[in-house]
C-alpha cells in the first residue's frame, strides 16, 4: 500500500511541473485525493461491501469535483490533472500511466447491463474536455486531444481529434510526444485547409497564365 502511496505521488512531480513540493502534492491535488479515495471504495467493493463504496465515491465527488464509481479499475501511477468535472463509469478499465485533465468523461451509451464503459490501455493521455463513450477498447500509447468525442476503437499508437473523433494512425509507430504536448497533436481539419489553399494558389496561377496568352493573341 505504501508503495502505492508513494508512486503516485512521484507520478505527480513527474507529470506536472506546477508541482513544488511534498505538501503541496499531499494538500493541494484533488486528482490525487479522489485516486486514493477510490483505491478504498474498490477494495470494498471487490469485497462485496454493500452501500459504503458508493458513500465513499460521493462523498470524493464533493470534495474534489470527481466522480470515480468504485467498480472502476484504475492501474499504476495514473494522474488527474486538476481534474474538475471528471466522471469515470462503473466498468471503465484504465491501465498503466495513463494521464487525463479535467472535464473528461469515460462514460457509457444506455441502460444496458454488463461491460458498458471504455477499456483506456497503457500509456494514455486523454484531453481536457474529451468524452469517451461506450464499451470501446483505447489501445496503449494513445492521445486523445481535447475536446474529441471518441465512440469507436482506437488502435495503438494513434491520435483521435475532433467531434466526432477522427483517428490519425502513425504507421504503427508509437508516437514521441510528451504527455504535456497537446500543441503537438495533429489537426486534420487544419491539413485539409492548408491544402485547399495550396491549390487555389496553383488555380489563380494557372488562370494569370490563360490571361497572359489570350492578351498576347488579342494584341498579336
Amino acid at each position: 500500500m505504501f508503495k502505492t502511496i508513494k508512486e503516485d505521488i512521484n507520478t505527480v512531480f513527474e507529470r506536472d511541473p506546477a508541482a513544488k513540493n511534498i505538501f503541496e502534492v499531499l494538500f493541494c491535488y484533488p486528482g490525487l485525493h479522489a485516486i486514493w479515495l477510490h483505491r478504498f471504495s474498490h477494495f470494498l467493493w471487490v469485497k462485496g461491501v454493500p452501500f459504503f463504496p458508493r458513500l465513499i465515491s460521493q462523498i470524493s465527488r464533493a470534495l474534489t469535483g470527481i466522480e470515480i464509481h468504485p467498480g472502476a479499475v484504475i492501474g499504476k501511477r495514473f494522474f488527474i490533472d486538476h481534474g474538475m468535472g471528471v466522471v469515470i463509469g462503473e466498468t471503465t478499465e484504465i491501465g498503466d500511466d495513463v494521464t487525463m485533465y479535467q472535464y473528461v468523461t469515460l462514460g457509457g451509451t444506455g441502460k444496458e447491463k454488463g461491460k458498458r464503459h471504455p477499456t483506456i490501455g497503457n500509456n494514455v493521455v486523454i484531453g481536457a474536455g474529451a468524452i469517451v463513450l461506450g464499451p470501446i477498447t483505447i489501445g496503449d500509447n494513445v492521445r486523445i486531444g481535447a475536446g474529441a468525442v471518441v465512440i469507436k476503437a482506437v488502435p495503438e499508437n494513434s491520435t483521435v481529434v475532433g467531434n466526432p473523433g477522427r483517428v490519425v494512425v502513425r504507421n504503427g509507430v508509437k508516437a514521441k510526444i510528451s504527455q504535456l504536448d497537446h500543441n503537438m497533436l495533429p489537426d486534420p481539419l487544419k491539413d485539409y485547409l492548408i491544402k485547399q489553399d495550396q491549390k487555389i494558389m496553383e488555380l489563380e496561377n494557372e488562370i494569370l497564365k490563360l490571361k497572359k496568352t489570350l492578351d498576347l493573341e488579342v494584341k498579336s
